[in-house]
């Protein structure tokens, strides 16, 4: 019996959702293709303008400027865009002659962007801000709520994920909104889903899924037209293969906040030049080293060194990345491959990943400024799903009208089942900026009023 594979051909489709039946004559003779249109009207998204003003891992820039989750997003896009791009070079000879072969020319195109969509999920106060939503109905007074749920409405409140967040953001018809939420193509939307499984699901020891209980329906409907692979799971659970492109969205996004963050923390004065030095260097082999050294004795700055070194390393694991996603790519096409294409590429640079990963967990991610954002962060995202959801479920009372006057009409605090009230809160604390977010703290706790004497 041959073994289950997905293809390429219908990996690669532009049907919009939402937009299925939907019919442009004149859809062939556009200047830009479908998937470029996807990353066009990203850009210039609301959710996407507003990841400028949300953490990635530092506090937002004083008179030192370090990455938001924009930046980090714009940056993601364009080291997605170079390894698709590499990819396609390494696996297009394969299907010479084949009718859909120039569908492959697309991947950078959808690669970008996913990579571009990947973090609109996200709350602020960076991924403290995932820990913060969750927690309050596991640890805090959300906890009330339980019984009154089923398991897999829970489960997604409990171990709620930005990654599942996208998804829905993407494809859920908010209030006012058209059917289809972006209207995205399939393909990419199928793109940014790195945990394609239900949040039953998720494993124990972290909050990773691929879709809400609400949107379940709409990512099976996007992986069965794409023919992504269902994996065997529980009985009446949902769970998929992933789409190959997530391999490649996951790898620019590990590359770009293993490097940057550390290029970060170099300019704030966390993590001394020389240090960053050594861990860059240590990606290459001895002959480069001398002439990457040679280079840097060139320049004075501190800063340009680091940033020569910086690209090098991320020129180096996009290329290592690619040969290691052709290797497999007849794995992961059978919905086989396990672990991370950084997992699995040459020694000498997966130990050079390594011992940056290790550096930055050392001296980064455990520092006195990141986890005063993530204490800052929980509160004010506790108090504000505190009071919000006591507001949903209890509307009839003049301080939650007062409250829920000021949520934006496109969530839909009134909706008929509570679970679809207590999503409309989710929804929005987590489309916040930090500042917004701070902002309405303060009011709420009277901080912030200012009255006429």
């Amino acid at each position: 019996m041959a073994q289950e594979t997905m293809h390429w051909d219908r990996l690669i489709s532009d049907l919009r959702f939402g937009l299925e039946d939907y019919s442009d004559p004149a859809r062939g003779h556009r200047a830009r293709s479908d998937f470029q249109r996807d990353f066009d009207r990203l850009v210039f998204s609301s959710p996407f303008r507003r990841l400028q003003n949300k953490t990635q891992v530092f506090p937002l820039p004083g008179s030192i400027f370090v990455h938001n989750r924009l930046t980090h997003s714009i940056e993601v896009s364009t080291v997605g865009r170079s390894l698709a791009t590499e990819v396609m070079l390494r696996i297009r000879p394969r299907y010479k002659g084949e009718e859909w072969a120039d569908k492959l020319y697309s991947l950078s195109e959808i690669v970008a962007a996913a990579c571009l969509a990947h973090d609109l999920g996200n709350p602020p106060f960076g991924h403290s801000g995932e820990k913060a939503i969750s927690t309050f109905f596991s640890e805090g007074a959300g906890a009330r709520l339980r019984d009154s749920l089923t398991p897999r409405q829970w489960a997604d409140f409990t171990s709620f994920d930005g990654n599942a967040n996208a998804f829905r953001l993407l494809t859920h018809p908010f209030k006012g909104r058209r059917p289809g939420g972006f209207a995205m193509t399939y393909s990419t939307l199928a793109s940014i889903v790195k945990y394609p499984y239900e949040s039953t699901l998720a494993p124990a020891d972290k909050n990773k899924f691929g879709f809400f209980d609400s949107e379940a329906e709409s990512f099976a409907r996007v992986a069965d037209r794409l023919g992504i692979l269902r994996r065997k799971s529980a009985p009446g659970t949902l769970s998929y293969a992933r789409h190959p492109l997530v391999y490649l969205v996951e790898a620019a996004d590990d590359i770009c906040y293993e490097v940057m963050d550390i290029e970060d923390a170099h300019k704030l004065g966390i993590i001394p030049t020389a240090t960053v030095i050594e861990r860059f260097l240590a990606f290459f082999p001895d002959d480069r080293r001398r002439r990457m050294t040679a280079r840097m004795d060139t320049v004075s700055d501190p800063n340009e060194k680091i940033s020569y070194l910086r690209s090098c390393v991320i020129g180096v694991l996009v290329s290592s990345c690619a040969d290691t996603f052709a290797r497999y790519e007849d794995e992961i096409l059978a919905g086989n491959y396990e672990g991370t294409l950084l997992s699995r590429i040459p020694e000498l640079e997966r130990k050079g990943y390594e011992a940056c990963n290790a550096l930055s967990w050392e001296r980064i991610y455990r520092s006195s400024d990141v986890v005063d954002i993530e204490l800052a962060g929980n509160r004010i995202i506790t108090e504000l799903m505190e009071r919000l959801v006591d507001a949903v479920c209890h509307p009839q009372l003049n301080y939650s009208r007062l409250l829920l006057s000021q949520v934006p009409e496109q969530y839909d605090v009134a909706a008929p089942t509570l679970y679809g009230k207590i999503q409309s809160v989710v929804d929005h604390v987590s489309g916040m900026t930090d500042v917004y977010a701070l902002d309405l703290f303060r009011k709420l706790n009277g901080t912030s009023l200012k009255l006429n004497n």
